[in-house]
C-alpha cells in the first residue's frame, strides 16, 4: 500500500535522512472519496435551502420523465387551487405560514444579510477570542408581515436580552425601521426575536370592528396590533386594568370591549354592570346594553352608597356561584341562567381614593378586593379605568392580571402599570403623542413583553348603532330598559 522513503541531507557537519511516506495514488483517491462521503451529511444539514432546491429539481425532472407534462401540470394546478382555498378560507393562517416566510426570506437577503456583521461589530455584540476568530450572533430566520420584520437571533454565550434592548434604537436606525423591540423567544431561551417596525399601521384611525354572531370570552377581538393583525383579549378568568392620562383613549377601550361582548349581551350569556362616577357622561349612551347601570358625581347625593350596593350585590352573586361550583368546576362556564358578569368601572379612583366617607370607602375597598381576588373563577370580571396608577390611589393594583397602559404623563408610571422593566422592553407609553388616542401596550402576567395595539374609536353614532344591534329584548320582543340611576337607589 505504501512505502517509507527518505531524502538524504548533505549540508552541515551531519548527514541524515528525513522520512517520508509514499502512498499509492489509488489509495489516496479512496481516502478522499471516504472523507467526502463522511462530510456529505454535514454539508446537507448545514445548507438545507441548497439541498432542498437540488432535491426538488431532481424530483421534478424525474416526475417529468415518468409522468409526462400533463400530469405535472394537473398536480401543479391542484396545489395552486388548494393554496387559493387556504387563502380564501383561512387568510391569517395562510399569511403566517406562506406570505410571512416568503417575504422574510427576501428581507433577509436584501436588508439584513449585508449589514448584520458590521452592525454587530459596531454595537460590540460580537465575541473575539483571538485576532483571527470573531464570533457573530447568528440570524436563525426572518419573518415579515409587511408591517413588522421578526428577526430571530441566536445569542452568543454570555449574552442576555438586555444587551440588545440597550441598543434597540441604534438597531432600528441601522436597518431603516421606525422602532425596534426586543422580545424573548417562546420556546428557545438561547434565542431572542427583534421586532423591526417597518410600517406603523397604528398611526391611522382604526374603525369599529365587525364582530360575528358568536362570542369567545377568551379571545375577544378588540384592537389592531402593530404587525397588522387583530389583537384578541382574554376576559373570562382575568381582570383588566386600564391606565391613561386625560384624552389617552380610555373610552375607546371600554366601548371596544363592550362591542366585542355585544353578541353575548344580546343572547344573555354576559351581563355588563356599568359604574360611571363621572355623572354618566361616558357610559350613559349604552345604558340599554347594561344589566345594571349606576352613575353619580358631585351634583348627586348618595352616589357612593349606590356604588357600594352594586359592588356588594356582585360579591353576593360571586359567593352563590362559589357554593354551586365547589367540588364540580374550577372555572365558571357562562350560561343564560348564570351569565358571565363584567363589572365596568370608569374612573376607578373615584371609588378607591376620592370617597370622603370612611365607612363607605372601607366598604367599597373590601368589596373590590374580594371581587379581584376571588371573582375570576366565579365568572365575575372587573374592568377598571383610571388616570393615576399609584398605590395610594389603587392599593390593590397588583390583583389585575391583565393591564393596559395608554399614554401616561411620566416614564415611571409605565412600570407601575405594566411591570418593572417594561419600558426598557419597548413600552414607552410616556412618548405616545396626544394625536394617537387609543394606542397603548397590553401586559399580561407571565408574559414578559407587552403588546402594542390601538383600539377603535366609537363615535356617538357608532354607539347608537351598537345599542340598536345588541340591546337585549324581553319575551315580547321589546327592548329591555335596564337603567339604575343613582337617584332611584338613593330614594
Amino acid at each position: 500500500m505504501f512505502s517509507i522513503r527518505g531524502t538524504e541531507v548533505k549540508e552541515g557537519p551531519l548527514r541524515f535522512r528525513t522520512p517520508a511516506v509514499a502512498i499509492r495514488l489509488r489509495w489516496w483517491l479512496v481516502w478522499v472519496l471516504v472523507s467526502w462521503l463522511v462530510r456529505l451529511p454535514v454539508v446537507l444539514i448545514r445548507h438545507p435551502r441548497t439541498t432542498g432546491t437540488v432535491l426538488a429539481g431532481l424530483l421534478a425532472w424525474k416526475a417529468w420523465t415518468v409522468y409526462g407534462p400533463w400530469r405535472i401540470a394537473a398536480a401543479a394546478a391542484a396545489v395552486v387551487l388548494l393554496g387559493l382555498v387556504w387563502w380564501w378560507r383561512w387568510p391569517e393562517s395562510f399569511a403566517q405560514r406562506i406570505v410571512w416566510r416568503c417575504r422574510g426570506w427576501w428581507r433577509r437577503l436584501a436588508v439584513y444579510r449585508g449589514l448584520w456583521q458590521p452592525t454587530m461589530t459596531t454595537l460590540k455584540l460580537t465575541a473575539k477570542l483571538t485576532e483571527d476568530s470573531v464570533f457573530v450572533p447568528q440570524i436563525v430566520r426572518v419573518r415579515s408581515t409587511g408591517r413588522v420584520d421578526l428577526v430571530t437571533v441566536r445569542l452568543l454565550p454570555g449574552q442576555v436580552l438586555t444587551d440588545y434592548a440597550e441598543v434597540a434604537e441604534r438597531l432600528a436606525q441601522t436597518f431603516g425601521a421606525t422602532d425596534c423591540r426586543v422580545r424573548s423567544h417562546k420556546r428557545n431561551r438561547r434565542q431572542i426575536v427583534l421586532w423591526f417596525l417597518v410600517d406603523d399601521p397604528l398611526t391611522k384611525l382604526v374603525p369599529p370592528i365587525e364582530h360575528p354572531d358568536s362570542v369567545d370570552f377568551k379571545a375577544l377581538t378588540v384592537a389592531l396590533r402593530e404587525d397588522g393583525l387583530m389583537y384578541r383579549l382574554r376576559l373570562l378568568g382575568t381582570h383588566l386594568l386600564i391606565a391613561g392620562a386625560t384624552g389617552a383613549g380610555k373610552g375607546s377601550v371600554l366601548w371596544s370591549i363592550i362591542a366585542a361582548l355585544g353578541p353575548g349581551i344580546r343572547s344573555g350569556l354576559v351581563q355588563v354592570w356599568a359604574l360611571d362616577p363621572k355623572g354618566g357622561m361616558e357610559l350613559a349612551a349604552g345604558r340599554r346594553l347594561f344589566a345594571k347601570f349606576c352613575y353619580g358625581g358631585d351634583d348627586t347625593v348618595g352616589w357612593e352608597s349606590a356604588f357600594a350596593d352594586v359592588l356588594d350585590e356582585a360579591v353576593e352573586r360571586m359567593r352563590a356561584r362559589q357554593a354551586k361550583m365547589r367540588g364540580f368546576s374550577r372555572l365558571h362556564k357562562p350560561t343564560t341562567e348564570e351569565p358571565f358578569i363584567v363589572l365596568v368601572v370608569d374612573e376607578l379612583a373615584s371609588l378607591t381614593a376620592y370617597v370622603t366617607d370612611r365607612d363607605l370607602k372601607r366598604r367599597i375597598a373590601a368589596a373590590l378586593s374580594l371581587l379581584l381576588s376571588q371573582g375570576r373563577a366565579a365568572g365575575v370580571t372587573v374592568v377598571g379605568a383610571l388616570q393615576d396608577p399609584r398605590k395610594e390611589v389603587l392599593p390593590f393594583r397588583d390583583l389585575f392580571p391583565t393591564r393596559l397602559a395608554l399614554r401616561v404623563a411620566e416614564a415611571a408610571q409605565v412600570g407601575l402599570v405594566l411591570a418593572e422593566g417594561a419600558r426598557a422592553r419597548g413600552a414607552r407609553c410616556d412618548e405616545i403623542p396626544e394625536s394617537l388616542p387609543g394606542v397603548g401596550y397590553v401586559g399580561i402576567d407571565g408574559e414578559a413583553e407587552p403588546v402594542r395595539v390601538r383600539f377603535p374609536f366609537h363615535s356617538d353614532d357608532d354607539v347608537a348603532a351598537l345599542v340598536e344591534r345588541y340591546a337585549p329584548v324581553d319575551a315580547s320582543g321589546n327592548a329591555r330598559e335596564s337603567v339604575r340611576p343613582v337617584e332611584e337607589v338613593a330614594a
